[in-house]
């Protein structure tokens, strides 16, 4: 257990405290190269923080000081819990980006801070949550609907999200299964001039789904989940013929089916089955005579009930801020 005690002063008519930080490890805390610190110090930019050694000093107002001192030691108890720190936990500490949520003191052009309520918990105790509204429109469409169409640009947390959802289903004994599926379409590359069995050519194609569980689910119970087959991983061609029933279902980067591939995937849903349909527009990588399946999908399916499509936008990009600026570049947003 880490106690920490405080030490005021009174400093050019500033309150100063000053916390002892003896007992944690300052690389975990500050970061490799003190980007914790500095992301720290912009979530509160009334103060001023001076570390040297094991000591920081905090001087500003006593009411900052306070707020100040209640993240701080939320910090310092999920160091000491996890025994580590991330970008993903400081913005759940401290605020995105380290900007401070209070609207009033918002400038124009910062992005706003949304933090929903946490979806999944994964290692190491990353918080898996909606971090944009239309993100929290998926979350509160999938217990209302079977199945959820969430389309939007590259980087807008549409499969993250979905893949959080299904685990929290798996973790919550809602289902039984999560499978998760992607047509294994050639963006550029000769799927066939690659090496390996039919598993090792198609896994590259997959990988963005793996990520996403790696995040979500230990790596000892993730590959005791694939071993038995709990979560299945394949592409869109293996659903032929079958019956998905008591389980949770993600087709990815669905613009890349036919419509003759997204009809089949979709019958194949079983009475007690969750179907959620990822993609975009923006980058469809069929041969040109085929039309996208998703496109078609789109505009059959809108006004059956029980369906349900949400379009995700430039505003919910929750990658590298850059990621915005090169999808304006290109005219997706």
């Amino acid at each position: 257990m880490i106690y920490l005690y405080y030490v005021k002063n009174k400093i050019d008519n500033l309150n100063e405290i000053r916390i002892p930080l003896d007992d944690v490890n300052l690389v975990t805390l500050w970061g490799a190269q003190n980007e914790h610190f500095e992301w720290i110090k912009r979530g509160f930019p009334k103060l001023r923080l001076v570390a040297r050694g094991n000591e920081l000093k905090v001087l500003g107002e006593e009411s900052e000081q306070q707020r100040f001192k209640q993240v701080f030691e939320g910090i310092l108890r999920h160091i000491e819990q996890f025994q580590n720190l991330d970008s993903n936990a400081l913005e759940d500490l401290v605020g995105i980006n380290g900007a401070t949520e209070r609207s009033a003191e918002k400038k124009i052009g910062e992005p706003t801070v949304f933090k929903g309520e946490p979806i999944v918990y994964g290692p190491n105790g990353l918080i898996v949550r909606a971090r944009t509204p239309n993100q929290l429109k998926m979350v509160e469409s999938i217990a209302k609907n079977d199945i959820l169409f969430a389309i939007g640009p590259a980087g807008t947390g549409k499969t993250y999200t979905a893949v959080a959802l299904a685990v929290r289903a798996l973790r919550n004994k809602e289902i039984k299964r999560i499978i998760l599926t992607r047509p294994a379409v050639e963006a550029g590359e000769n799927l066939g001039f690659l090496p390996g069995d039919l598993k090792e050519k198609v896994d590259p194609y997959l990988r963005p789904l793996y990520d996403a569980l790696d995040d979500m689910i230990p790596a000892d119970k993730l590959k005791d989940y694939l071993e038995r087959r709990v979560i299945e991983v394949a592409p869109l061609a293996f659903m032929r013929g079958r019956t998905l029933d008591n389980c949770f279902v993600i087709l990815d980067e669905a613009q890349n089916a036919t419509d003759m591939q997204l009809k089949m995937f979709l019958t194949r849903m079983g009475p007690t089955a969750k179907f959620i349909v990822t993609g975009d527009l923006t980058q469809i990588d069929l041969p040109k005579k085929n039309q996208s399946g998703l496109a078609t999908a789109v505009k059959l399916l809108e006004n059956i009930n029980g369906i349900d499509i949400i379009h995700l936008s430039g505003s919910d990009v929750v990658r590298h801020k850059l990621v915005r600026r090169i999808l304006e570049a290109y005219g997706d947003i």
